[in-house]
């Protein structure tokens, strides 16, 4: 496998990576298609903490990456939205106003609260904020239908006290069947984040449990990535992804250009 459309750099507030260092990894790495998906998520609830950064230049860069590589690789225009419901409206006009190919959806929230930090787990169990998480995204789906995938549906459980030991697709498969159903019937694709097997969940978010049933539901839009902050995670554990998914009844992935799918064989 040889596309990889979620990755990150210096763009993004969590990351450092130059976007050249990354271009160069993976020309190295012998990836074929590279999406920048650099992330954006206005009301990020931690003061002094901004998701956010100058679109204008951020596309000059990668049209400049893309004339200087363009004989070695594809690379791609995305970003990752954080959703909240209020949010919809604004990232509709951001998406209409630049020439992104492609756009993650991904709930980073619980409530009010980022689960990176543990206060989101302060008072409550594991599964008590999982829950909540998930209706938190049923909620934000919902809301807004403008992105092409939604990323890393099951997020939260990288950083529970437990991680997964007690959590399963089974326990809140209530609330996650209509996450999927709103993703199938929207056209949505999901996405298998590989950032999972880094984070120690022997997974990729979403679980394959998850994965497995968004098929059974009649999803078959599904892109793969790594979400790399730095250059070195590129096309993370992609092999064990592509075995997952075929477990899973899928034959294809698809990536995005100008936000249209193309597919390709696993």
């Amino acid at each position: 496998m040889r596309e990889d459309i979620h990755v990150h750099s210096m763009y993004s507030t969590d990351s450092r990576a130059p976007m050249e260092d990354v271009v160069r990894k993976a020309v190295e790495k012998e990836i074929d298609v590279l999406c920048f998906t650099d992330h954006i998520d206005w009301d990020y609830p931690v003061p002094d903490l901004t998701f956010d950064f100058d679109v204008s230049s951020y596309i000059k860069e990668i049209t400049s990456l893309q004339e200087k590589y363009g004989d070695r690789i594809r690379i791609l225009k995305g970003v990752e939205l954080g959703l909240q419901p209020h949010l919809g409206s604004r990232y509709a006009k951001l998406l209409r106003d630049y020439s992104f190919d492609f756009a993650i959806g991904s709930q980073h929230l619980v409530g009010k609260y980022d689960p990176y930090y543990p206060e989101a787990f302060e008072g409550r169990s594991d599964m008590e904020v999982y829950r909540e998480y998930f209706e938190d995204a049923l909620e934000n789906v919902r809301a807004f239908h403008g992105f092409d995938s939604f990323g890393h549906l099951d997020y939260v459980i990288r950083y529970g006290r437990e991680k997964p030991t007690r959590y399963t697709y089974r326990a809140f498969s209530d609330v996650i069947d209509e996450i999927l159903k709103e993703l199938v019937k929207s056209n949505i694709a999901l996405e298998v984040n590989t950032c999972g097997f880094r984070k120690g969940l022997g997974a990729p978010n979403p679980s394959p449990d998850i994965i497995r049933r968004y098929r059974q539901l009649g999803g078959t839009l599904v892109t793969i990535g790594s979400d790399a902050h730095k250059p070195s995670y590129l096309g993370y554990d992609f092999d064990i992804a592509c075995d997952i998914l075929k477990n899973c009844g899928f034959t294809h992935f698809c990536w995005f250009e100008k936000h249209i799918p193309h597919f390709e064989k696993l």
